[in-house]
């Protein structure tokens, strides 16, 4: 739902039971090292969203496109230095970043053939790229006359690097600085104007390949597999505002029960099983439709045209209604953990909707727009919700009232967002960058912030309610390089307790940090239920992962590490789990195998609200 600038400005694991669980102790972390655990991955339960460990978390971060375009890569690395500008990002306290891509551009990786970088979307050079002689008996340094953006440029200091490789050094850099990210299929075709386009199927790509279902689905699956050993990337947002008018039938994505190629829900529903088929672990963001059936008058259906009264029609904001969800929802095979419902929604600046016809008030939107397209599935703790974009210019009238609105509601309904967005070239809405500028050194980028949008848009960024520091989502790194960020472990071991957060309005919280290899074992401060005694080789005890002879919160917590990173905490591994372990670890009774199920089920046992794990 925004116009993209072009020209000029172009080239410029656990439920909510863990405040009643036994707390593992204070350990000390290295929190200035890149986390390479794998055990950020999180899940969804109620309309929450958890880590492995059942601590509570907030993605609460900003739009980055440009990926989506045929510059491949995101704007304004034309203008600045990849390092500055997410060291800014992480120092200003965005924890995650929603990346547009097309389908296009992934399928270019799928098949080996990878899009080249434009050099209209990036500047890079390394110049000279080695060492070199001066001719006068002294050595001119590598990078002397130019050390911008190195990491995207060859050998040679100056040829751009391919789009696959472009976006592995952007996940790089994420993880450096304590960013995670996840990408969002803005448009089949890779175009700077796709995001206007209704379906995820149906448009053709630059050699003439037509972007079916089935293309859309195996790429998401192929960029899936490649990286579900690295929880930088969280998950995917399968398509960007599936939309289209009621009347324009087959051309138009609807949600309702049908097996239609156009019905969405069906769609993103057989998507995310495919995805979850090779990450288990990854989130599936899924948005809304634009319309939805009225129920005005019996046998309207879909693609009748529109009434002037009476409209079979309820419209929305591209991406925006989840109306259908009531009836319809989102239930893969594998369960609705993973799954996430990402609405947009957007004020008065970019189209004048009907429920700003009036002097609006939370209550109003919430009347008139909000409960019933989307609210409802947070409110009734159907899911956990992403604002995928919100955000507009500072007018100092109604889109700025609607702005402050809609922040100070995530804030006191836990509501995930990421804001539209960082670039300043979205013509419906600017950015919270106003000008970038730099020379030719990593270290020499400027960036100039719309300092009055960040600051309405800052407050509902994750935080220490106290000290005000910007709480990241890797456990061992810290967001940031500047000292206000923490990583979730600092959180969850120093401040949690004292003066919690701004999510739930500082309630305070007593978390699980994740122990990793290097890191001393858990131990609990609670008293522990002993079980029989308990060998690698002994008879089995359910429940007891850890073999250490009692059932208690660290079976949980090696049972959900297991199960998020067997590389590490599998069977026979250093910090892993054995084979007895294993045997007693099973305790859900679905013949799955050890899952998340099975850490619940400790953790339910433990606060008695089962009798026996069998």
């Amino acid at each position: 739902m925004k116009k993209l600038l072009r020209g000029v400005a172009v080239l410029a694991a656990a439920v909510t039971l863990t405040g009643s669980l036994p707390v593992l102790s204070q350990k000390t972390f290295t929190t200035d090292a890149v986390d390479d655990n794998n055990d950020d991955w999180l899940h969804a339960e109620g309309s929450r969203l958890y880590d492995m460990n059942g601590n509570e978390v907030w993605l609460t971060g900003a739009n980055w496109f440009g990926m989506n375009c045929i510059e491949y890569s995101p704007h304004y690395l034309y203008a600045g230095d990849i390092d500055d500008l997410l060291g800014e990002v992480a120092d200003r306290g965005i924890n995650v970043i929603r990346f547009p891509v097309s389908t296009e551009l992934l399928l270019s990786w799928m098949n080996g053939t990878p899009y080249q970088i434009s050099s209209g979307g990036m500047q890079a050079v390394y110049n000279p790229p080695v060492d070199q002689d001066d001719g006068n008996g002294g050595i001119i340094k590598a990078g002397t006359y130019g050390n911008l953006n190195k990491d995207f440029v060859e050998a040679d200091g100056k040829t751009l690097i391919t789009s696959d490789r472009g976006f592995d050094v952007i996940l790089d850099k994420c993880k450096k600085y304590g960013i995670k990210a996840f990408i969002d299929i803005h448009s089949p075709h890779a175009d700077n104007s796709g995001h206007n386009y209704n379906l995820w199927y149906g448009k053709e790509t630059a050699d003439g390949t037509m972007v079916t279902t089935k293309i859309w689905q195996d790429t998401l699956v192929w960029v899936a597999d490649k990286y579900k050993n690295n929880d930088t990337l969280l998950g995917f947002d399968l398509k960007n505002e599936p939309h289209g008018k009621g009347q324009e039938g087959v051309n138009a994505a609807k949600w309702d029960g049908s097996t239609d190629e156009n019905n969405w829900a069906y769609a993103a529903t057989k998507c995310a099983d495919a995805i979850l088929d090779v990450n288990p672990n990854a989130l599936i963001f899924i948005e809304g439709v634009e319309q939805s059936l009225s129920g005005a008058m019996e046998g309207d259906y879909w693609g009748i045209e529109d009434r002037r009264d009476n409209s079979p029609y309820i419209g929305a904001w591209w991406g925006g209604n989840f109306r259908g969800a009531r009836e319809y929802p989102i239930t893969p095979e594998h369960g609705t953990s993973q799954i996430v419902y990402s609405p947009h929604d957007y004020g008065p600046s970019v189209y004048a909707q009907t429920w700003f016809d009036k002097d609006f008030t939370e209550q109003t939107l919430l009347d008139d727009y909000w409960y019933e397209t989307w609210a409802y599935i947070n409110a009734e703790e159907i899911a956990p919700e992403l604002i995928g974009e919100w955000g507009g210019h500072m007018d100092g009238a109604e889109n700025q009232k609607w702005m402050t609105l809609l922040r100070d509601y995530m804030i006191k309904h836990h509501i995930n967002h990421t804001f539209w967005c960082l670039n300043t070239n979205s013509g419906d809405t600017g950015g919270l960058w106003a000008n970038i500028s730099c020379g030719q050194q990593a270290g020499s980028t400027k960036v100039t912030w719309e300092e009055e949008k960040y600051a309405l848009m800052e407050e509902a960024l994750w935080q220490t309610l106290e000290t005000g520091k910007y709480i990241g989502l890797d456990h061992q790194k810290a967001l940031g390089n500047n000292g206000t960020g923490l990583s979730l472990n600092e959180f969850y071991t120093s401040y949690a307790n004292t003066e919690g957060s701004n999510l739930d309005g500082g309630k305070k919280a007593d978390g699980n940090p994740v122990i990793t290899s290097g890191t001393t074992a858990p131990s609990t401060t609670a008293t522990t239920t002993t079980a029989a005694s308990s060998s690698d080789k002994g008879d089995r005890v359910p429940g007891d992962a850890n073999c250490d002879g009692n059932v208690d919160l660290a079976d949980a917590v090696l049972i959900m590490q297991y199960s998020a990173n067997p590389d590490v905490y599998g069977l026979k591994k250093p910090d892993g789990i054995s084979e007895q372990g294993a045997e007693n670890a099973d305790v859900a009774g679905n013949n799955d195998g050890i899952t998340n199920l099975d850490a619940l089920e400790v953790q339910k046992y433990k606060l008695g609200l089962i009798d026996a794990l069998t």
